[in-house]
């Protein structure tokens, strides 16, 4: 869900970029970073494995409005595609608001996306999510490529429910703001339409991957996936926290509204 940080008059929104690997969800992300105002975006970081990256950076877009008074903070993530880095796709999904699913419009990609589309609905199932219960774009990437599955193809094998989607060539910045622009304004209305609480807290980490992603495994693998383990539990245990700080405070605008009445 949104995170309202009302020290910093903030509403963060969580998008994640998810496909399948060397798809373009990087292209996108390095694309929206490098032609946004320098004033207007935090720093990218990024964590390289041998074939993909994980990204991930602040956005303060300045024509989006707000969400209860508060201004809009995008943070934009991509997933690694391989299938080995499951437990890292499971990690970036945490907390995620809004899903663009970034496919490979090459023809002997039709298999690595629908792999990852099914990957992408098991993760979304783990934390208690679906695709029919957050905003979802599908962008149909590469379309400057030759030999490409058309795209009515693509909307019929990963797109029969009918959600937005975008033709794109990433790499040219074609479709690329455009769908950005629908995601984040799909997802602002499913917020301003929710009867959610504001819940918020000075102490929030406007990153809790940045402290694990940005640091290598110190003895291999086997660390890396301890440390993910304790951080999706610390993320669980913050997120049922904020889930009681909305009661609390939903009962005490009530008991006021009831004696000012």
């Amino acid at each position: 869900m949104a995170i309202f940080n009302v020290a910093l008059d903030e509403a963060i929104i969580k998008i994640v970029y998810y496909g399948p690997a060397r798809g373009g969800k990087t292209t996108n992300l390095e694309y929206i970073y490098n032609k946004s105002d320098p004033e207007t975006r935090g720093k990218l970081i990024s964590m390289r494995t041998e074939t993909d990256r994980t990204l991930f950076f602040d956005l303060l877009p300045m024509n989006l409005g707000k969400i209860r008074g508060m201004n809009i903070k995008l943070q934009l993530y991509t997933t690694p595609g391989q299938v080995q880095l499951s437990s890292t796709r499971k990690l970036v999904l945490k907390g995620v608001d809004a899903v663009v699913f970034v496919a490979d419009s090459q023809k002997d990609q039709v298999e690595a996306n629908l792999e990852s589309l099914e990957d992408l609905k098991i993760n979304l199932s783990e934390s208690g999510l679906d695709i029919d219960s957050i905003p979802i774009v599908f962008q149909y990437n590469k379309r400057d490529l030759p030999d490409i599955t058309p795209v009515e193809e693509m909307e019929s094998i990963l797109n029969p429910m009918g959600l937005d989607s975008f033709s794109s060539s990433a790499i040219n910045g074609e479709g690329v703001f455009e769908t950005l622009k629908c995601v984040s304004k799909k997802t602002i209305e499913k917020i301003q339409s929710s009867k959610i609480p504001i819940a918020t807290s000075r102490e929030i980490n406007p990153h809790p991957l940045k402290d694990i992603l940005t640091k290598p495994p110190k003895n291999g693998n086997g660390d890396l996936s301890k440390a993910i383990t304790e951080l999706e539990d610390k993320i669980l245990d913050a997120r049922r926290t904020l889930n009681r700080l909305s009661r609390a405070l939903s009962e005490i605008e009530e008991k006021l509204s009831d004696s000012n009445n």
